[in-house]
């Protein structure tokens, strides 16, 4: 088995960081400042769907956001938890949806262009979560 040349070691070692930038960031944001603004992305199927309200949606993806950032940081050479966090940007992909559809304004996502440019964004994530997480 060949190993990873250096360069690349080192790019996979950035993304890795920046994924966990990203989700820590996206989890604060899911529990505080953004809190209220990211209620409205949360698709009325799904709380009927768990039982929980909106706001309890939204922490729990936030909780999820931080462990996820947690387990990346701390396990960076284990594939599962690359793909438990593509699994999350699976999860979380109805609600973009909805938002898009819908029309309606969340934190960073004011615009239509804005919405749909984050459902491309989506597939990104994915790749990059398994790509960097390994």
């Amino acid at each position: 088995m060949t190993s990873t040349p250096k360069p690349l070691r080192v790019v996979r070692t950035i993304a890795r960081w920046l994924l966990i930038g990203l989700l820590a960031l996206a989890g604060a944001s899911h529990l505080t400042w953004g809190r209220r603004g990211y209620r409205i992305v949360v698709p009325d199927w799904s709380t009927r769907y768990t039982g929980l309200s909106k706001d309890a949606v939204v922490v729990g993806s936030g909780v999820a956001e931080l462990l996820l950032a947690g387990a990346v940081a701390t396990m960076p050479r284990e594939r599962s938890v690359g793909w438990l966090v593509a699994g999350f940007f699976v999860a979380v992909f109805p609600g973009n949806v909805h938002q898009w559809r819908t029309g309606r304004s969340a934190p960073m996502l004011r615009t239509d262009r804005a919405r749909f440019v984050r459902l491309l964004l989506q597939p990104v994530l994915v790749v990059w979560a398994l790509w960097s997480v390994r």
